[in-house]
C-alpha cells in the first residue's frame, strides 16, 4: 500500500484562532478500477412516480394531463389539483383525481404507467398538482392553463435529441428553458431516442430534461427511431397527447388549439395518404389565425440524396391550399430553412420558390451531425451545430429564433399577417454571423 501525507495550515485572522487540518490521500495498488453504471440501474422503476410528464388531452385552456411511472408494487394512481397560492395552505383545497392505469414490460421489467386528467379548470390560472399513490408523492408542481381567446405566447421547438441524450442533449434542453422560461410547450419534432423501445434511452430522455418535461406541456410526433417494426411500445404510455386524430394513429396524429394558433401534428413514418384526408378535413375547418405543422421527414430536405417525394406531393398541395404558415421538421441532422414556398408542377417537375406560401424548417438538437446539401432554397442552413428554436406567436406576427447550444443566435425572421387574401410578409432577420458549415465546404 502506499499512501501520501499531505498537512495544511489555516488561520481565521478575525478571531485569530489557528489549527490545522490534515488530508490523507491513499492510494493502493489492488484499487478496482471504477464500473460502469447500466442503463438498469440507473432506470429501474421504483414505487416512487417517476418519468412524470405534463401534457394535453383536451383544451390547454380547461385542461391538462399528466402521465409517470411505477413499479408493480404500487396499485394505485393518484393526482391532486389546487389553485396556486402565495403560501402552503393550497392543499386545504385540493382536489383528487383518480388516474388511468396501463400495464406493460419493457426491457428492465413490468411497470405501471398512469395517466391523470385534470379537467374543469379555469382559463389563464395557475394551478399546483402533484401526483402519487396516497403515500409516495411527487413533488408539488405549478402549471398555468391556456387563455380561452387569441393572445401572445412562445413555445420552443426541438429537432432530434436522438443520440447521447443524457451526456449532450441535456445542455441544449437546459438552455433553451433558461432563455423561455415561460414557454407554452416543448415541441418535439421525432426522433427522441436512437434505439426505439430502449428503456435505458427513454431514461435518459427523462433525466436530460428532469423538471422541465414535469412542468412545461410536452408536444411531440413521432421519428423513425420511434418505430421498429411498429410504433414504439413506450409512446402511448409516456404520453398524453389528444385523441382527435385517424383511430388507427391515436396519440401520433392530433391538433391543439393553443391562444390563436392550431397545432397540427403528423406521422411520416406511415399512412400517408389517409393522414391527407384528415388532414385536409382539419385545415378547412380551422377558426385560428396562424397554423403550425410539425412532422419528422421533411417535405424539402438538406440534402437532395434524403428526399421525400411522397410527403411533398401528398402534403405539400394541402399546405398550399390552406396557406399553412410554418412547418417544423427533423431527421436530416442539420439546419436548413426556407423561404416562402409553394408547390407547383413544372415542366422538369421541380417546385419552384416564390413570394408566397409557406417556411419550412429542419433543425437538429441531439450531437449526431450530417453533411449539409446546400440547396437553393435554404437562407440559412448549418452543420455541426446543436439548436433550439424559440418562436413567439403574437397577433398579427410570428417571430422566430434559431439559438445554438449555447444560447447564441443563429437565425431569426418574422412572419407577418397582411390583410385578407394577400400572402405573408416574410422578413428576414439573420444575423450577421457566417454561416457554420464544414471546412470542405
Amino acid at each position: 500500500m502506499k499512501s501520501k501525507l499531505s498537512i495544511t495550515l489555516f488561520c481565521l485572522g478575525w478571531s485569530g484562532l489557528c489549527g490545522f487540518v490534515t488530508f490523507a490521500t491513499v492510494a493502493h495498488e489492488d484499487a478496482k478500477k471504477p464500473v460502469a453504471v447500466t442503463h438498469q440501474q440507473r432506470y429501474t422503476a421504483t414505487a416512487m412516480p417517476d418519468r412524470i410528464l405534463l401534457s394535453w388531452q383536451q383544451d390547454p385552456a380547461t385542461s391538462f394531463s399528466v402521465t409517470w411511472r411505477t413499479d408493480m408494487t404500487v396499485d394505485v394512481g393518484l393526482g391532486e389539483i389546487a389553485v396556486a397560492t402565495d403560501g402552503p395552505k393550497f392543499t386545504s383545497k385540493k382536489m383528487t383525481v383518480a388516474a388511468t392505469r396501463v400495464t406493460y414490460k419493457p426491457e428492465f421489467g413490468e411497470v405501471h404507467h398512469y395517466t391523470a386528467a385534470f379537467e374543469g379548470l379555469k382559463p389563464e390560472t395557475q394551478y399546483v398538482y402533484r401526483v402519487g399513490d396516497g403515500v409516495n408523492w411527487s413533488e408539488w408542481i405549478q402549471v398555468t392553463t391556456a387563455a380561452d381567446q387569441a393572445k401572445p405566447f412562445r413555445f420552443v421547438y426541438f429537432g432530434d435529441s436522438q443520440n447521447s441524450v443524457w451526456s449532450m442533449w441535456s445542455r441544449v434542453v437546459r438552455q433553451s428553458y433558461k432563455d423561455a422560461p415561460q414557454a407554452a410547450f416543448f415541441l418535439h419534432a421525432g426522433d427522441l431516442v436512437n434505439k426505439t423501445n430502449s428503456d435505458g434511452e427513454w431514461g435518459e430522455w427523462f433525466q436530460a430534461g428532469g423538471f422541465i418535461h414535469r412542468s412545461t406541456p410536452v408536444v411531440a410526433c413521432p421519428g423513425n427511431h420511434e418505430y421498429s417494426s411498429k410504433l414504439s411500445t413506450h409512446w402511448r404510455p409516456t404520453f398524453a397527447f389528444p385523441e382527435n386524430g385517424p383511430e388507427d394513429l391515436l396519440e401520433t396524429v392530433y391538433y391543439i388549439d393553443y391562444q390563436g394558433m392550431r397545432l397540427v401534428v403528423l406521422d411520416s413514418n406511415v399512412h400517408v395518404e389517409e393522414q391527407a384526408e384528415w388532414l385536409e378535413s382539419v385545415l378547412q375547418d380551422n377558426p385560428q389565425k396562424w397554423t403550425v405543422v410539425c412532422h419528422h421527414h421533411p417535405i424539402y430536405s438538406s440534402k437532395a440524396g434524403r428526399d421525400n417525394p411522397l410527403l411533398r406531393n401528398t402534403w405539400q398541395p394541402i399546405f398550399d391550399k390552406y396557406k399553412v404558415d410554418l412547418v417544423l421538421q427533423g431527421h436530416d441532422h442539420t439546419y436548413a430553412r426556407s423561404g416562402l414556398m409553394t408547390w407547383q408542377n413544372v415542366p422538369k417537375g421541380v417546385t419552384t420558390r416564390t413570394d408566397i406560401g409557406t417556411v419550412y424548417v429542419v433543425s437538429v438538437s441531439g450531437p449526431k451531425m450530417y453533411d449539409l446539401g446546400k440547396r437553393p432554397f435554404m437562407k440559412r442552413g448549418a452543420e455541426d451545430t446543436q439548436l433550439f428554436q424559440v418562436i413567439d406567436v403574437d397577433g398579427d406576427e410570428i417571430r422566430y429564433e434559431a439559438r445554438t447550444a449555447r444560447g447564441m443566435l443563429y437565425d431569426a425572421f418574422t412572419l407577418k399577417k397582411q390583410a385578407v387574401g394577400k400572402a405573408n410578409l416574410l422578413i428576414e432577420q439573420i444575423p450577421d454571423t457566417p454561416e457554420r458549415l464544414r471546412a470542405s465546404k
